[in-house]
């Protein structure tokens, strides 16, 4: 976003905390299992820095997923229980399906993954629930991105041989459940000031696969916003990767912060996630 597309705007912003990747040699890793001994289940420092957070409400309408990497949507949320995975697949799915075909144009939309998270349900080992993630990074890198398309198309019988002629994007839709966000909202980084080197390719190491995200490094160029107190009708749509490169968002950090406005006590943030694989019917650049 251009300085000029919100000046004129009245907003309203905090300063917080972020945390971003130290500088380091090689690149870091992450064990999503117990590493042999003596092998750490986690590479890399990450340095908190101050930055400006700014309120997006003002300005919601001018922000594009292919300009800035996110955008906002009004779209209230009709499955009643977010607990069933089996639920969240069957009836969820569809809905983020059209919720993202309707606002990218795409061709063909496959949701493939989500996540529901919660910090005092994760803490507790509650399965399959998960804590905001307090390290700013992007899912994908641009060799996983690649990646986690072919298998997942392969993995529903798609033929890959001829896909990679048509643009696609892997894309996030954001939204609350329960009740309005009070606490650990979502910070996201204008992806026009993110530059090349700040994005660092970090190993996730499973037992059968090797797969990457970016780490961010930290720019004072970079900008950042939030939506204050999201609902559970309104959705962010947050650009992973686009196969694209002729200068629309590619990769749109973002990370859970911890908000100076928030209310003591406030509860837990509850949020869920769900990731789709985005066919638009233009060739790729």
């Amino acid at each position: 976003m251009t300085m000029t597309a919100w000046q004129s705007f009245t907003t309203f912003a905090v300063e917080a905390p972020l945390n971003f990747l130290r500088p380091m040699e090689g690149r870091p890793v992450a064990y999503q299992f117990e590493p042999p001994p003596g092998v750490p289940v986690r590479t890399g420092d990450y340095d908190p820095h101050e930055v400006l957070i700014t309120d997006a409400r003002p300005f919601a309408d001018t922000l594009l997923l292919d300009i800035e990497g996110f955008a906002l949507l009004q779209a209230p949320g009709t499955l009643s229980d977010y607990g069933d995975d089996e639920a969240i697949r069957a009836d969820y799915y569809p809905e983020v399906e059209r919720l993202i075909a309707s606002a990218t144009g795409a061709a063909l939309v496959i949701p493939f993954d989500h996540n529901v998270r919660n910090a005092a349900r994760a803490a507790a080992g509650e399965p399959g629930i998960r804590g905001p993630v307090d390290r700013t990074h992007n899912d994908f890198t641009d060799r996983s991105g690649r990646e986690r398309a072919r298998r997942e198309l392969e993995a529903r019988g798609h033929h890959t041989e001829t896909w990679p002629a048509h643009r696609f994007a892997i894309v996030n839709l954001w939204r609350p459940i329960g009740r309005p966000v009070e606490k650990s909202p979502l910070a996201l980084c204008d992806a026009t000031t993110i530059r090349p080197e700040d994005l660092i390719a970090s190993d996730l190491v499973y037992r059968d696969r090797v797969g990457e995200t970016y780490a961010l490094g930290f720019h004072p160029g970079q900008r950042w916003y939030y939506f204050p107190r999201l609902t559970p009708d309104e959705a962010i749509l947050i650009k992973g990767y686009d196969s694209r490169e002729d200068g629309v968002a590619r990769f749109t950090a973002h990370s859970a912060f911890d908000d100076p406005a928030s209310p003591p006590g406030a509860p837990e943030r509850e949020s869920i996630e769900t990731r789709a694989l985005v066919f638009y019917p233009e060739p790729v650049s």
